[in-house]
């Protein structure tokens, strides 16, 4: 029973040991959110897709599948359209913080299109301060993202699409921070999607369609606001994959369904030693991979490196589901739940959201309903305006 007890005490004080030495390493905790510069480039800006769950790699082709599927553009039934949107964001926390968005899209002919969009978001207004809380300026910093996209059917079934973006963002307003002089950063990224559409045969329904997208978004130079060019950091490149479901009921009524996966293709970061460094400066690694790595490493480094394993990467990926209902194709409503895993940033939420279509214009709006109470993206809304210029022909006609 001695011998018992000493082996008990002493795995205890070794257990104890080890949570104490744990407890010191960087990065050792619940939660190894992976973090990029330029994040608003990821947020959904539309509310019909906002309705659904932010989702839209294999949803009806529209204006604004620039952000979700550009490939979607070859498929579209209208020859010319814009859209404008506009969101209040984080309004919980901030009154002034939003972001709009206007993009517009041409049919070259039957099997190919171009398109382009521009995406701004504003931080409000922010003062800088010494050290002493005087305020001596007032900025209001912004971000901004210019794309370009052409899009063209490989077959009757399947397109592609390539896309250039040039991203700026002016965070300080050139102001030094804690001895260095700051700049605006930019980047310049592509993306790089497909589509696929093709009819299904249903007894019970009048017709029915089943798409599936895949697109990666934001291959793009690492971004830096300072002249450090060894510290640089990475856009959000992002993987987008999933199927969608139409299913047309008869004339007048139709459902869609969408399920979409989501994943960041950047390094996670590892844990680190705090107390001991290389020859360079750099803390030694404990647990995980070097995240300091090239733009195409790091995507590729993206699905083996993280520190817990297997379990841990699968945690990186976000699911979402979404579900949208037409009525005649002029009336809709939409609903979606957003899945993150509390390890990797927690968002988890229900959107729900409708539509209107009439002739020459369009009208959707979402609402954000987060899982947890004081959340800033709560009660977050989305407005968007469509404008079908092939509706102005049909009226005049």
């Amino acid at each position: 029973m001695k011998r018992f007890s000493l082996i008990i005490c002493g795995l205890l004080l070794a257990i104890s040991i080890l949570q104490s030495q744990d407890e010191t390493l960087i990065g050792q905790n619940s939660t190894n959110t992976i973090t990029t510069a330029v994040p608003f480039v990821g947020i959904g800006p539309d509310a019909r897709s906002g309705g659904m769950g932010e989702l839209g790699a294999a949803t009806e082709p529209d204006a604004n599948s620039m952000h979700w599927n550009s490939a979607k553009y070859a498929f579209i039934d209208k020859k010319f359209g814009f859209s404008v949107s506009y969101s209040p964001w984080l309004k919980k926390l901030v009154p002034d913080i939003n972001l709009a968005y206007l993009t517009g899209y041409a049919k070259i002919d039957d099997r190919s299109a171009v398109a382009g969009s521009l995406k701004f978001f504003s931080l409000g207004e922010i003062a800088f301060t010494d050290i002493t809380g005087f305020n001596y300026m007032n900025v209001r910093p912004s971000e901004f993202s210019l794309d370009g996209a052409y899009s063209r059917k490989f077959s009757q079934k399947i397109s592609g699409a390539v896309a250039a973006r040039f991203i700026y963002s002016n965070l300080t307003a050139g102001q030094e921070v804690e001895g260095t002089t700051t700049k605006a950063g930019t980047s310049v990224a592509a993306d790089v999607a497909f589509f696929y559409t093709t009819d299904l045969s249903v007894p019970w329904l009048e017709s029915s369609k089943l798409a599936l997208g895949a697109t990666i978004t934001n291959i793009g130079s690492k971004m830096s606001y300072s002249n450090d060019d060894l510290n640089k950091d990475f856009i959000p490149t992002n993987l987008r994959l999933g199927p969608s479901w139409l299913l047309n009921l008869d004339e007048f009524n139709s459902f869609r369904f969408s399920l979409e996966l989501n994943k960041l293709l950047v390094p996670t970061p590892p844990i680190l030693y705090p107390d001991s460094t290389d020859d360079a400066g750099n803390y030694v690694i404990y647990d995980g991979m070097d995240d300091n790595v090239s733009v195409p490493k790091g995507m590729y480094q993206s699905f083996y490196d993280a520190p817990g394993g297997f379990s841990e990467e699968l945690k990186e990926f976000i699911w979402i589901v979404g579900a949208e209902y037409w009525y005649a194709k002029q009336f809709s409503v939409r609903g979606g739940y957003f899945h993150e895993s509390t390890m990797k940033g927690g968002r988890q939420f229900f959107t729900l959201g409708v539509g209107l279509r009439y002739n020459v214009f369009g009208l959707d709006f979402s609402y954000l309903i987060p899982t947890e109470q004081q959340n800033p993206l709560a009660n977050t809304l989305r407005f968007t305006l469509v404008f079908d210029f092939d509706g102005f022909k049909k009226q005049s006609n």
